[in-house]
């Protein structure tokens, strides 16, 4: 049985989130949905709250009428009274159950695919989606082995989530700022598929080696990509990537120890207060290193297919991970690859800083160049239209996009008038649905104090509340001008009640109001 209030004091139970019905797309009926990760479902139900220990489940779950439950299970049928029947036949560690209820609906995007989502999203849900899910599913099973979860079902959660995704298997629950309307966005589910092998089947057995779950995520989404987009648009996204890193490492101090990817989590340490770049980022080169002792693509993604198939449905160590490595290439093994002067594994796992080995994302250059040479075109004091007018960038993907306003970003204040010349001729970017686009283009306008679209930022914040987008519009705001100060407190306080709790108290930090209110 399922029951709640809506505004939940969620101290008490903080990833059983019960959202009122302003929280939700639809803002007709309440919301419920569960976050396990990193060690929340102990507030769901009694369980052993670790990834080292992984179990089958079934759950009986009923809910008012007008309601539909789902969980991150194998089959579902719904049985009289309203009542939502599940198993996962497949053991999964406790943070990878999940259930939602609330009033959504479903659609078929292939054959063993389909979206949920609140009615009034469903169809923008379908048509973007439609045909895409198989496509990058196939790819994986090439690459890394059967899919053996039976479906890949994606819920779009309410605009409220903070998150961007979150792997359940079976169903993914993804924000809806990937429905771009023009499947520009498409490619980042592709993180959360690469789970299904990555996390889901082979885990970590303790949130201290986090990077086995997401270091080899990030490189299977990357060969994924590859294989579907090509090596120089990966490159061009991986190098976002190493850039984020680097932004990480520079605010923390290479020397942090959280900067490990073996990271020591004291007893009574929250394991997502550790949470960063690096168990991606840096777990990602050390993957990548691993593939360049090997030097062959395809005997590399041959061990990646045996990794799966020696390790699937268990909990394990990265002393697992590189034994198995050593074991299945005995001539490198004999090299004593893992103890070369500066590369040796141990440094590896338990020296912080910046990664000793970095793949080469030259091809990337070929995409970042004309990006590069556009963001300089517009920085100048005298605008050289015909330059200008010669990039043609409708044929640029998200990534290049983002890749060129971020440049953008980095040289402004643009000298004046230039921003708003630069709106008017890429309504491509100035008029986006695309939130990765979106974000960046209202940051630009913070930036250049560009007051005649100071409503886009506005109209930005009052669509979604994720995390990721919402908390640098509110520091640029509050770090500009009076005009800005009082755009984002006005925004906040229309906005507030649509904001998961946790996003909510960020944003009050940023504008002084948490102390003002203790």
């Amino acid at each position: 049985m399922v029951q709640g209030t809506p505004g939940l004091e969620w101290a008490e139970h903080p990833w059983v989130c019960w959202l009122s019905p302003e929280q939700t797309a639809g803002k007709q009926k309440p919301y419920m949905y569960t976050q396990g990760q990193a060690v929340l479902n102990r507030s769901f139900f009694p369980c052993f709250d670790t990834p080292s220990v992984k179990f089958t489940y079934s759950a009986t779950v009923k809910v008012p009428e007008g309601f539909t439950a789902v969980m991150s299970a194998t089959s579902w049928e719904k049985q009289k009274d309203n009542t939502f029947v599940f198993k996962m036949s497949q053991p999964i560690p406790s943070y990878l159950i999940a259930l939602v209820v609330g009033d959504i609906v479903s659609a078929d995007v292939g054959p063993r695919s389909r979206v949920w989502a609140e009615p009034c999203l469903i169809e923008a849900a379908k048509k973007e989606y439609d045909g895409v899910i198989e496509e990058f599913l196939v790819v994986g099973e090439k690459l890394f082995g059967p899919y053996v979860w039976g479906r890949y079902d994606i819920l779009f959660m309410p605009p409220s989530f903070p998150f961007g995704g979150m792997e359940n298997p079976c169903l993914t629950f993804v924000t809806p700022c990937l429905l771009a309307g023009d499947r520009s966005l498409v490619d980042v589910i592709i993180h959360e598929i690469s789970h299904s092998w990555f996390g889901n089947l082979v885990t970590n057995a303790t949130w201290g080696e986090f990077w086995l779950n997401e270091g080899f995520t990030m490189y299977a989404q990357r060969r994924i990509s590859t294989e579907v987009y090509g090596l120089p648009y990966t490159c061009l996204e991986a190098a976002t990537g190493r850039a984020l890193l680097r932004q990480h490492m520079d605010a923390t101090g290479e020397d942090h120890p959280l900067n490990k990817l073996r990271v020591v989590i004291e007893p009574g340490v929250n394991p997502d207060d550790t949470y960063n770049e690096t168990p991606y980022e840096k777990g990602y080169c050390f993957v990548s290193y691993l593939a360049h002792l090997v030097g062959n693509q395809s005997k590399f993604d041959a061990f990646l297919q045996a990794y799966v198939n020696r390790f699937k449905f268990q909990s394990i160590t990265a002393d697992d991970t590189l034994g198995f490595f050593l074991e299945y290439f005995p001539e490198l093994k004999e090299k004593g690859v893992d103890s070369i002067p500066g590369f040796e594994f141990d440094r590896w796992l338990n020296t912080p800083g910046w990664p000793p080995y970095l793949p080469d994302l030259s091809p990337g250059q070929q995409l970042m160049r004309p990006a590069e040479e556009l963001a300089e075109l517009w920085a100048a004091h005298s605008l050289n239209m015909e330059a200008i007018e010669a990039v043609d960038i409708m044929g640029w993907r998200t990534y290049q996009l983002v890749y060129f306003l971020d440049q953008v970003l980095q040289k402004s204040p643009l000298p004046e008038g230039n921003v708003k010349r630069l709106s008017k001729m890429y309504p491509k970017i100035s008029k986006a649905q695309n939130a990765e686009l979106r974000l960046r283009w209202c940051q630009i306008v913070l930036k250049n104090n560009l007051e005649a679209e100071y409503s886009k930022v506005k109209d930005f914040l009052h669509s979604q509340g994720k995390q990721k987008y919402t908390l640098p519009l509110y520091r640029a705001m509050w770090g500009g001008s009076e005009a800005t100060r009082a755009l984002a407190m006005e925004t906040f306080s229309a906005t507030a009640p649509q904001l998961h709790v946790n996003v909510q108290n960020y944003v009050k930090k940023i504008l002084g109001l948490a102390a003002a209110e203790a």
